[in-house]
């Protein structure tokens, strides 16, 4: 699917509820190698580097769930961990070059994969090199690290809290087993529940927990058991995620569609939060009132610094990254190739997409309408020197026409409605230029 000329997803996908989730614009799948590989000092020269968000990949998991899409392989030895914090190293060392004189960094997050797959000593590395290269101390700003059921163990979480860490976010996806291997996600809610009782003894800040709906057998009666077995440990944020089947994932083979049963249970889940004094920030986001961590990166503003073999970087005019895989041989290929590079092959940008103008709104409008607070008509305004209606106005109309929208002199924002829709409305602004290069992407 994508969209039409007019930035609209076509007719027969309208009542699609859940048609992808954008969590930046443009998708992965719309980059291409960059040919010539621009210098990143070329890059980066210009560009404001005194609000930037520090990303740190780590594409290692203990196990792959059948829903994972993400750039990640499991069971790597450590001397395969070994060389990659190497690479990580050759990488931070190239970038914080290019970055210019003083570059300030004020929040950062560590994903993957899973970070703590990391043994306590190895994060304790990954911690010390990225500090010592990247000139920032990740114990003054927000940072975020996700962990698993299976690696929160005492001995890596005293060595994230001693860092720093602000925020932890586990993903448990379902408290009932039957649920959790359906998703091929083999764990046991025991081993869930000492992992929890782990982050809680740290006193992090912030915990949050991921949950999915729309797992096969599940039932809004054990979709609310989840929910409230969630809710017994007073996570400061939880995100609830429909689950998604895609091509190359474990779950993706069995083709199915479920939209009717998902967006019920959407539904049910964001009552029960809401009823539980939880705010929606997004879709997918909920969180306590007051208790915004800091670590949201808002991709319509700030500059992102990658590093990582999955990690992605943006500046104004380029959105680039290393290469992209979802199969795992592909995705062991990357990883061998990544570890085995010299310091002078992170110089350079090797694979990305050029923003012109008219993507720069656009990205600017997804990004903030797909938030509950909406898209300030003011800032964009100021940012861009015209009216979003003026810009977008006729492909807003169809949303307004579905009761999915409002439009106010102070804002542009989802209806509750609007909301749900989310995976449909943002795929309905892309650009044909993005979904052209989306639907010729090979899988792979």
């Amino acid at each position: 699917m994508w969209a039409d000329s007019d930035g609209l997803y076509r007719d027969a996908d309208r009542d699609r509820p859940y048609q992808g989730y954008v969590y930046a614009y443009p998708h992965k799948t719309a980059y291409r190698e960059l040919d010539p590989r621009p210098l990143l000092r070329d890059v980066w020269a210009g560009e404001r580097t005194d609000a930037l968000f520090l990303y740190l990949h780590i594409p290692f998991c203990e196990m792959r769930c059948g829903f994972c899409n993400l750039f990640t392989r499991t069971g790597a030895p450590e001397e395969l961990t070994t060389a990659y914090l190497d690479a990580l190293e050759r990488q931070a060392d190239a970038v914080r070059d290019a970055l210019g004189a003083a570059p300030r960094f004020v929040t950062a997050a560590i994903g993957g994969g899973t970070p703590t797959y990391l043994s306590a000593g190895e994060l304790t590395r990954l911690f010390d090199l990225t500090e010592k290269i990247m000139g920032v101390d990740l114990r003054t700003i927000p940072l975020s690290v996700e962990t698993s059921p299976a690696t929160a163990t005492p001995d890596r979480l005293a060595v994230l809290a001693e860092r720093g860490t602000t925020r932890v976010s586990i993903g448990v996806q379902s408290f009932i087993d039957a649920e959790a291997r359906s998703a091929v996600r083999p764990q046991r809610r025991a081993e869930v529940e000492t992992a929890l009782d782990a982050i809680r003894a740290q006193g992090f800040e912030t915990l949050n927990i991921d949950l999915i709906y729309g797992i096969d057998g599940q039932t809004p009666a054990s979709w609310r058991h989840s929910l409230d077995a969630a809710l017994a440990w007073r996570p400061e944020e939880l995100y609830l995620y429909p689950l998604y089947v895609r091509p190359l994932t474990g779950l993706g083979r069995q083709g199915r569609a479920w939209d009717d049963q998902r967006l019920e249970l959407y539904r049910v889940g964001r009552d029960h939060l809401l009823a539980a004094g939880y705010e929606q920030v997004s879709m997918r986001m909920f969180r306590l009132p007051g208790r915004g961590g800091g670590t949201e990166y808002c991709c319509q503003t700030d500059g992102m610094v990658g590093l990582g073999c999955g990690a992605r970087s943006y500046t104004r005019d380029l959105h680039y990254s290393y290469e992209y895989a979802v199969g795992a041989r592909h995705v062991r290929a990357i990883i061998d190739e990544y570890v085995r590079l010299p310091r002078e092959e992170f110089a350079v940008a090797n694979v990305g997409f050029r923003l012109d103008d008219e993507e720069r709104r656009r990205r600017h409008l997804i990004q903030s309408l797909l938030q509950a607070e909406g898209l300030s008509r003011a800032d964009y305004g100021n940012r861009f020197g015209t009216d979003v209606l003026a810009d977008f106005g006729a492909e807003l109309s169809r949303f307004t026409g579905r009761g999915w929208l409002e439009v106010g002199d102070q804002a542009v924002r989802l209806t509750a409605e609007g909301l749900a829709h989310s995976d449909a409305v943002g795929p309905a602004l892309f650009s044909r230029r993005v979904g052209t290069l989306m639907d010729g992407y090979e899988e792979r």
